[in-house]
């Protein structure tokens, strides 16, 4: 009896997949895409109604053939990728390489791996949608037009080997325009006044001047303060008004894509990219020992909300043998469908209520379980009741000045027993605003003796900067990218020096700021933010068969490449813009040097080029000697001496420019796994700094994190490090009992 093939991306999934079946099935993995648009061209004719040329990856070849063989054995062939737009492009590639061998292709869609998903998909086959597939062909189409046809007008105006991206490049102008708001903002003084009152022996309160002759306080500076300071303490006070009210607080929607990666980034200080990582592993399976692989999570590429009667069922029943009662709504909630949500998975919830958080701990890493625990709270949380508080509202009146305290008290927490997603702010809130501490003891008509009165400055901030988590919702909101887009989006925009990461908060390099205002001065439609969006619309229009491929490529391409002819010829002369003439004068030649783009950045160079070719780095990043050092220079014996450059200080021969050797600074700490060599800071190719030994490859110790010459006081190990995070700050931390430290003060450098 012949076997029926599933063909799944990943071999993980298979290997999940495979101990559900039987002996009737054989389960094989494509490894991701197995074709792609051409490297070395553009692979999308644009003469010819957007016509692409997909070819097999060179590293697929094998693959192909053992998926080829299997099908010509098998009785039918069902294509499992994802369930999503790319999934469905993967499952066409590869029934377009099969066809010949097994003309009995079906597409089946697993949204959990589980035994139940996994059966309920296969007992529904279905067609490849070619809606889908189109769609997902034409963003490719889009993106490798923009990159092939305005990268290389990047190189003219700046420099060779930059790219611009569709998706990517509006989400760098986001970055760069809110830099631009930081630079450009002025802070702007005001002040506020808190009262401490007494009534009728209760313990003191705070209250805040709320009004004044019944309007809001305008207080501009100290001058200001002081003289209502005077007038305010002159007043006889008493309380004027006591409200008290019952408010609800509701649970927030399980997570879809989006608010999964912002979650895990201000909770678990995850990258989108980590995130989603992790997600994956969740999904496809884990090893659950007596249990099997299990796939934990349902599909985690997905915008909607959206819930099985099946499991819900399940989880109110789960609610209320684990809470009571009290904590189920009458009703289920069910949640609005976002504006741009496709509502074809589920929301990300656990596949099963038996796997509780407690039952998987063991067989999961540290971040893995931290994720998988979030996914599940939020998903209980998403089905309890509302959390209830008792709001009080006190106001005390005295000539023209109302002063008011509001605090709330929980009455029932609800939801809240699960996913309290204020608790990590509480004390923070409580701190800032004492007003919400009210007596319980209060009356109106009761006199108020003003005890105290604390007038503060203030200052208004500038708009923050983004966080990844930020950065996503923002992208949502404008309808920018989609679900399986977001982590890619932000690794992209970092990798490629447009944008820069310091503790947590994504920053515009001077690169992104200049290409970003190239792209947005000389190609405004294509870096419109609407116009970006709206070809996000017009891609899902394609999938739900409402628009043709043709159609939406041309509504994008014509008002781009009209763009780019108006432009192009004007490269020289905008790069001419971006050269800056400066006072410095060639010592080779006499004529002045100026600053220019190169693939390192700005740079000096003679204006004399191509007759004079000296270069000499910036000014500001020139190499400055700080200190002579004992240390001697490997190449030529002479001393070394320890100078400052744009990355940061390292050592140099002291006979520069006769002897150019070079070598980085040690951190002041010897090797703690070969004992030889010494820890130096370095970078990835991404440019994240780390910290590694000093003679690798020979030794490979490597650590995120800066290592400390300290023995941990716990365990003994040799070195603790140090860390940091927004909620801690800077601590040290025991990278093997994980035992953490305060900083008293900064650990001394051996």
């Amino acid at each position: 009896m012949k076997k029926s093939l599933i063909i799944v991306e990943s071999p993980s999934k298979a290997k999940t997949i495979n101990k559900y079946l039987g002996k009737n099935y054989i389960v094989k993995a494509s490894v991701g895409h197995i074709k792609n648009l051409p490297k070395s061209k553009l692979g999308v004719d644009v003469e010819n109604e957007f016509e692409s040329t997909f070819e097999i990856m060179p590293n697929k070849l094998a693959v192909i053939t053992e998926l080829q063989e299997c099908a010509e054995k098998a009785d039918k062939i069902l294509i499992a990728t994802d369930p999503d737009r790319e999934g469905e492009a993967i499952a066409y590639d590869i029934a377009e390489e099969i066809v010949s061998r097994n003309k009995n292709i079906k597409r089946v869609l697993f949204h959990e791996i589980t035994k139940s998903g996994i059966e309920e998909g296969i007992s529904n086959p279905l067609a490849i949608d070619k809606n889908m597939v189109e769609s997902q062909r034409a963003r490719r189409a889009m993106d490798r037009i923009v990159g092939y046809k305005l990268s290389p007008f990047i190189w003219k105006t700046v420099y060779y080997g930059l790219s611009a991206g569709r998706v990517q490049s509006v989400a760098v102008r986001l970055i760069c325009e809110r830099e631009a708001e930081i630079e450009k903002f002025i802070p702007k003084e005001y002040w506020s006044m808190v009262g401490e009152f007494t009534s009728n022996s209760s313990e003191p309160f705070y209250a805040k001047l709320a009004k004044i002759n019944g309007g809001l306080p305008t207080i501009l500076n100290k001058q200001n303060a002081e003289e209502l300071k005077s007038e305010i303490t002159k007043q006889l006070y008493s309380i004027s008004d006591i409200v008290k009210k019952e408010t609800k607080r509701n649970p927030n929607p399980p997570f879809i894509t989006s608010t999964l990666q912002q979650e895990a980034s201000s909770r678990l200080r995850f990258s989108a990219k980590r995130t989603m990582m992790l997600a994956q592993k969740l999904y496809e399976g884990i090893d659950l020992g007596e249990e099997g692989t299990v796939g934990l999570i349902t599909y985690m590429r997905t915008d909607s909300t959206r819930v099985s009667e099946t499991i819900l069922t399940e989880l109110r029943s789960y609610i209320y043998t684990s809470y009571g009662a009290g904590y189920i709504p009458k009703e289920s909630r069910i949640y609005k469908k976002g504006k741009t949500s496709q509502d074809a998975h589920e929301a990300i919830r656990p596949t099963s209520l038996k796997f509780t958080p407690k039952y998987v701990k063991s067989f999961l890493d540290k971040d893995l379980f931290a994720l998988y625990e979030l996914i599940w709270n939020r998903f209980v949380a998403s089905q309890m009741s509302s959390a209830i508080y008792e709001q009080l509202t006190v106001e005390v009146t005295g000539g023209r000045f109302l002063f008011r305290a509001t605090g709330s008290t929980p009455i029932f927490r609800g939801f809240l027993q699960v996913y309290d997603d204020l608790e990590n702010d509480k004390d923070e809130i409580e701190d800032e605003d004492p007003t919400s501490k009210i007596p319980s003891k209060l009356n109106i008509g009761d006199d108020a003796i003003l005890n105290a009165l604390m007038p503060r400055q203030h200052f208004t901030k500038p708009p923050a900067r983004y966080t990844e988590s930020s950065l996503v919702k923002e992208l949502e909101a404008l309808g920018i990218g989609r679900p399986s887009t977001y982590a890619q989006i932000i690794t992209t925009i970092v990798g490629r020096n447009y944008v820069t990461q310091e503790n947590r908060k994504l920053y515009a390099t001077e690169l992104g700021i200049v290409v970003t205002n190239i792209l947005k001065h000389n190609f405004p439609k294509v870096l419109n933010v609407k116009f970006t969006a709206l070809m996000e619309e017009e891609l899902e229009t394609i999938a739900a068969g409402k628009n043709t491929y043709l159609q939406v490529l041309n509504d994008f391409y014509l008002p781009f490449i009209e763009e780019l002819n108006q432009v192009d010829e004007k490269s020289g002369e905008i790069k001419k813009s971006l050269i800056e003439i400066t006072d410095d004068i060639c010592e080779l030649c006499g004529k002045y040097f100026v600053k220019k783009w190169g693939s390192n950045g700005r740079f000096m160079a003679c204006s004399g080029y191509p007759k004079c070719k000296n270069t000499k780095p910036l000014p500001e990043d020139q190499a400055k000697i700080i200190e002579s050092t004992n240390i001697i220079c490997k190449r030529c014996n002479a001393p070394m001496v320890m100078k400052g450059g744009k990355f940061g200080n390292f050592l140099g021969c002291s006979t520069y420019p006769t002897c150019t050797h070079t070598q980085p600074m040690s951190i002041g700490m010897d090797c703690p796994i070969c004992k030889v060599g010494y820890v130096i800071e370095r970078k990835t190719k991404r440019k994240r700094n780390f910290y590694g030994c000093s003679s690798y490859p020979d030794c490979d110790f490597a650590s995120w994190d800066k290592p400390i010459p300290t023995e941990c006081s716990s365990c003994k190990h040799s070195y603790i490090v140090k860390k940091y995070s927004q909620k801690k700050g800077e601590y040290l931390k025991c990278p093997e009992c994980k035992e953490e430290f305060d900083i008293v003060e900064e650990q001394p450098i051996q």
